[in-house]
């Protein structure tokens, strides 16, 4: 903590994870390779994968199990060379590569055609007798979204969800979960015409992120902060993911996507549920979710009056020119897809009636950041209309998810001399300065409570629904409608129409994505 000798804590030692052969749909695709097999590597390193695991890629290219594995490990050795803060120390581990290098295998084929479930049957079969996994089975999606329904189809038409009572077999299915209402109600109910729902993981890899999962700790294990964490005490509060990339080589989704589909309804909301759930009757995974159910059930549908949309244009970010998203390879030509949304999201319940919570996320900002910033009311009262003071500066919980991660809080004291005169000052918690760094992608913890069972950071059938139900009205009014993009220039905050949306409520700001120079990073 700033100020104080920190003590470094060493993170307690996992347990392996249940035996069982992960099956990976899209083997070569980018999500595979920058974040899932290096979240396993990273498991094997830390000790947490399966003693007896096996890992099987599905694609449609050409490959071995070995040539697989080269391929991966280049991609690993790139990770480690830009030591990037998955990857520590900076070259990779060899021994701890080649334990899970040996287990790779490889499956061709069409992920349309039944023939190909009759050789991943037996490659799995392989598995079991190669590496002793059982007949526990971990199929992951890391495929396009409008494959979700048919490779499930097919799993079950070749009888691979089934467990034999001997094991149990999962699916993994990542974002986007739907592209509006309609389509997510479709493939809830196509999907679970094959798999029950203890056997779907719907995936959002902000939820393994360290802070995310503390919000609830710092919550609910800490009473001095509970009689605050309402509609009483708190004004507003903002959730911010802001990103300086654009959108790089991922034309082809982004296009179809949009920041709305892509962040709202999975990562933006998993951040506020937590932030604002109920406290639950226990930490079980049902309890877990049936508040963050109910939490979702509270939250009235959008107005468009109260979402803002707008595209990035040409500009700087960190000193390099940036061209316009139109005129990024592979965007169509006067593209109307959004790059930034920000919207004002109210609550019906008891704790937070009236208290609105502001979201924003854009590509080819100012500066990346992840966090919730909590703004707590004034004091009813101030003494110090004698002093230098004009205006009482707010008080801010920050809950800080990335590029760093802890939690500031912000508040006012006195300066030093003669005079009353006050000064905002923050303390502090940054998690490297108390336990020891390790390294992660955010999706080992993710991928282990798959493989040991635990549903509490995957989002149920209800909560998808009702997280489109919210955004639905805005979709459909800005399908109707040509957008008059300001084009907010890379490298600045966003769009002018954002700080509008925020400043029509009393004035209210968004928090700076680059704190005043005259201030130190919170």
């Amino acid at each position: 903590m700033t100020g104080a000798s920190a003590i470094m804590v060493e993170r307690p030692t996992t347990p392996p994870a249940d035996p069982c052969v992960m099956v990976i749909f899209g083997a070569g695709g980018d999500l595979t390779r920058r974040l899932v097999v290096p979240a396993l590597y990273n498991m094997e390193r830390a000790g947490t994968l399966p003693k007896n695991f096996a890992l099987i890629g599905v694609d449609l290219a050409e490959g071995t199990g070995q040539s697989w594995a080269d391929g991966l490990h280049k991609a690993l050795e790139g990770f480690a060379h830009a030591r990037s803060a998955e990857f520590d120390p900076a070259r990779i581990d060899e021994t701890a590569w080649k334990t899970l290098a040996r287990t790779m295998s490889y499956v061709r084929g069409d992920f349309t055609k039944p023939e190909l479930y009759k050789d991943i049957a037996a490659a799995l079969e392989q598995a079991a007798a190669n590496y002793g996994t059982k007949s526990n089975v971990i199929f992951y999606l890391a495929v396009a979204d409008r494959f979700f329904g048919s490779v499930v189809e097919h799993l079950g038409k070749a009888g691979l969800t089934d467990s034999d009572g001997q094991g149990w077999r999962r699916v993994v299915v990542e974002k986007p979960f739907g592209h509006d209402l309609a389509s997510a109600k479709t493939l809830n109910a196509q999907i679970l015409t094959v798999l029950k729902e203890a056997q779907i993981f719907r995936i959002d890899h902000f939820l393994g992120k360290e802070t995310v999962q503390n919000i609830l700790t710092f919550r609910f294990a800490n009473g001095f902060f509970e009689p605050a964490w309402n509609r009483d005490r708190i004004d507003h509060v903002q959730i911010t993911a802001a990103e300086t990339v654009g959108v790089e080589d991922r034309a082809g989704f982004y296009e179809a996507t949009g920041a709305l589909r892509d962040m709202v309804p999975n990562h933006l909301f998993s951040l506020l549920a937590m932030v604002a759930m109920e406290p639950p009757a226990g930490f079980d995974p049902e309890s877990v979710r049936n508040r963050k159910a109910e939490l979702f059930a509270a939250i009235p549908a959008l107005a468009a009056r109260d979402a803002v949309r707008d595209q990035y244009g040409a500009g700087k970010v960190a000193g390099k020119a940036q061209c316009a998203y139109r005129d990024e390879p592979g965007v169509a030509t006067g593209s109307d897809t959004e790059t930034y949304v920000a919207l004002k999201v109210a609550i019906d319940n008891w704790r937070w009636s009236g208290v609105p919570f502001y979201l924003r996320t854009g590509k080819h900002l100012t500066a990346r950041r992840t966090e919730i910033a909590i703004r707590f009311k004034d004091a009813p009262f101030t003494a110090f209309q004698n002093t230098k003071v004009d205006a009482m500066p707010a008080n801010w919980l920050l809950l800080r998810i990335a590029p760093s991660e802890g939690i500031s809080l912000e508040f006012e004291v006195k300066r030093p001399g003669p005079e009353v005169d006050l000064a905002s000052v923050g303390m502090k918690f940054d998690y490297n300065d108390w336990f020891t760094e390790s390294a992660a992608t955010g999706y080992e913890t993710l991928l282990y409570d798959v493989m040991t069972g635990d549903q509490s950071l995957f989002m149920r059938a209800d909560m998808v629904d009702q997280a489109w139900r919210v955004v639905q009205p805005v979709q459909a009014a800005w399908a109707l409608e040509k957008p008059a993009f300001g084009n907010y220039a890379s490298g600045s905050a966003g769009p002018k129409a954002a700080d509008r949306l925020i400043g029509k409520d009393g004035g209210r700001q968004w928090r700076p994505l680059q704190p005043a120079k005259s201030r130190k990073e919170r």
